[in-house]
């Protein structure tokens, strides 16, 4: 049964990856060469993404990362022998990830 619900959720992410990597530019599209002087930043044009096609796989990205880190964080923070410094630092570490104050309270929210 685990081996069957890993198959199909393999198979139903990997066609996503692929069309961003394997469909021609429609010439009916701007190129990404007429849409940056728009969108980018005069003082950051290496951080253009004008021409992206999914912009929102990043993030989901970031939120997956971001989950893991914080599952792994509220079993120290449940877990007596850890010590409280060794916490305390990695909620520090991931409040810099995140940009939030982290505690182990917070982590409920992941």
């Amino acid at each position: 049964m685990q081996l069957r619900a890993l198959f199909a959720s393999v198979t139903l992410l990997f066609p996503a990856a692929l069309p961003a990597q394997t469909v021609p530019a429609r010439a009916d599209t701007p190129s990404a060469s007429a849409v940056a002087p728009e969108t980018a930043k005069p003082d950051r044009p290496f951080r253009d993404t004008a021409g992206y096609r999914y912009p929102a796989l990043s993030r989901t990205q970031r939120d997956l990362q971001n989950l893991a880190y914080a599952l792994q964080l509220r079993d120290y923070c449940a877990d007596d022998r850890v010590p409280d410094d060794f916490v305390k630092a990695q909620l520090a570490s991931f409040s810099r990830i995140t940009g939030r104050a982290e505690t182990c309270r917070t982590l409920l929210a992941y």
